[in-house]
């Protein structure tokens, strides 16, 4: 089936996104059973034999594994780690720990990738907060992602909320992105900047949004491994990401087990109080 392009954007029919939505559905039960696996004790390492295992005997195909070489089947970055942690047996997680695993997996050709930040064990309210903050921050970025938008409205949408927030460090240089046959997909979609800018969004695109919140400086740096990025102040991260598409009816988010219904509900109930 031919696939279009609007500004340089994969336009796909409701067909694919249908197969998209498979896709998003094997991530977003694969990082459920990865939420439920975090705790004390357990390795990143172990983490990823158990999303390799689940994704593969579900009928998918990891997208991150070899992807430029890297190594594992989920990126596994802990407290200060930002993203593209690579999974390690000695990297054991302890009570008190952040931790972000990010996922993909394809499907018949169509990718979904998806992240989450999960606490190990307790942790303290500081870091409650950063990961409910950056959460919520994805979810009024997704609620942008509306036909007749432009592409910066997600950006503007995130970061507004982050900054009513309290003062955090959003992540440059590193954000979401356009998504389909190919796991990585242009357009770069940033967790900053102003309103209206950039290609406006049609039906059939879709995209991942991922934002990344740091308690301290904004600033990054990529370790000697050549993948995974740090906080250049040792201050800890947070991050999460959805794919969703763009439909008439608004977006629909295909790695979300209920596409989102919770989350927009929730947005709007607050939006109206």
């Amino acid at each position: 089936m031919k696939r279009r392009r609007r500004h340089g954007i994969q336009v796909k029919t409701a067909e694919q996104v249908e197969l998209m939505r498979t896709a998003g559905l094997l991530v977003g039960r694969t990082l459920q059973v990865l939420r439920e696996a975090v705790k004390p004790g357990i390795s990143t390492l172990d983490l990823d034999m158990i999303a390799e295992r689940h994704i593969r005997d579900h009928g998918g195909i990891p997208s991150f594994k070899g992807y430029h070489g890297f190594p594992a089947t989920i990126c596994a970055s802990v407290n200060e780690q930002i993203v593209h942690g690579i999974p390690s047996a000695g990297k054991v997680l302890r009570d008190g720990d952040i931790i972000s695993i990010d996922c993909g997996a394809i499907v018949e050709g169509w990718h979904g990738d998806s992240a989450i930040t999960v606490p190990v064990g307790e942790i303290t309210p500081e870091l409650r907060k950063l990961l409910d903050v950056t959460e919520t921050s994805l979810w009024h970025g997704l609620a942008a992602g509306v036909a007749g938008a432009k592409l910066t409205d997600m950006s503007h949408a995130i970061e507004s909320y982050i900054r009513s927030q309290g003062s955090y460090g959003i992540v440059e240089g590193y954000g979401g992105h356009g998504i389909g046959t190919q796991m990585h997909m242009d357009p770069l979609i940033p967790n900053h900047g102003k309103p209206g800018y950039g290609p406006e969004l049609e039906v059939g695109m879709c995209f991942a949004v991922e934002p990344m919140v740091n308690l301290g400086t904004k600033d990054t740096l990529e370790l000697d491994d050549g993948w995974t990025v740090i906080t250049t102040d040792g201050r800890w991260s947070a991050h999460f990401e959805h794919t969703f598409a763009v439909t008439e009816d608004g977006p629909r988010v295909l790695t979300a087990l209920d596409e989102g219904t919770e989350w927009f509900s929730k947005l709007g109930s607050d939006n109206s109080s």
